[in-house]
């Protein structure tokens, strides 16, 4: 059974003769436990596509359903619920704020959330433990490397018990070597037999994106399953 299912969702902005379709019938599904690399050409609609999945921008036509929720339709304020108990978000920039520790980062999110501070700080500790940085918790950002800010940016995202993650450019601003342990570490995530977690990762590296369990490929406004000859226009189709 698909923990993420997409039905001919749809997203134009503008009106009349400046309007424009970004998304022309959007159709994928998720399971549990997959990592799942989204590859696409600058503008073809990759981060709309997340924002309508994470609740944050609403679609024209279709629908959602993750879990038990269908959504997709309705304005952001109506999806609260979706944003802080389904779906958890890693960006290319980490977002931690510098006079925090590791530690309180996490937890703060969840505090932020409704989760009393004693269990927020209990989740925040297991969330560290688990993405390896149980030797800095108690570290502020500008003590940890970029690969460990970004650990830290994925325990917050892991922390709220949230099924699926969804991943945009995250070793945008990494080394190779960094962006290396960020990947090994979505895989340990995804495949944990105990409590995977689905994620859904924006790439332009097809490197990266060849170490997923599948690629899909957004281009003139629909998914299809690809691979790195495709999603790079190797395989005899026009380039953009």
């Amino acid at each position: 059974m698909a923990l993420l299912e997409i039905i001919d969702l749809t997203k134009a902005f503008g009106s009349g003769a400046n309007r424009l379709e970004v998304l022309k019938g959007i159709n994928m599904e998720m399971k549990s436990g997959e990592l799942v690399a989204l590859m696409g050409p600058s503008g073809c609609g990759k981060s709309t596509l997340l924002n309508i999945i994470g609740g944050l921008l609403s679609g024209d036509e279709g629908g959602i359903t993750l879990g038990d929720r269908t959504y997709g339709l309705k304005n952001p304020s109506s999806v609260v619920d979706v944003r802080r108990n389904l779906v958890g978000w890693i960006f290319q920039d980490f977002h931690l704020l510098e006079h925090l520790t590791a530690l309180d980062n996490v937890a703060m999110a969840l505090e932020i959330s409704g989760i009393p501070s004693d269990e927020a700080d209990k989740r925040a500790k297991e969330a560290l433990i688990r993405v390896n940085l149980e030797d800095r918790m108690g570290h502020i950002p500008d003590q940890l490397s970029g690969g460990q800010q970004q650990r830290v940016a994925i325990a917050r995202a892991i922390a709220g018990n949230r099924p699926l993650l969804l991943a945009d450019e995250p070793t945008g601003n990494l080394d190779i070597a960094s962006g290396a342990e960020v990947l090994k570490l979505f895989k340990e995530l995804c495949h944990d037999n105990k409590n995977p977690i689905s994620i859904l990762m924006v790439t332009h590296d097809p490197d990266l994106a060849s170490q997923a369990d599948r690629m899909l490929l957004l281009k003139d406004g629909t998914v299809a399953a690809s691979d790195i000859r495709s999603a790079w226009g190797l395989d005899g189709g026009e380039e953009e």
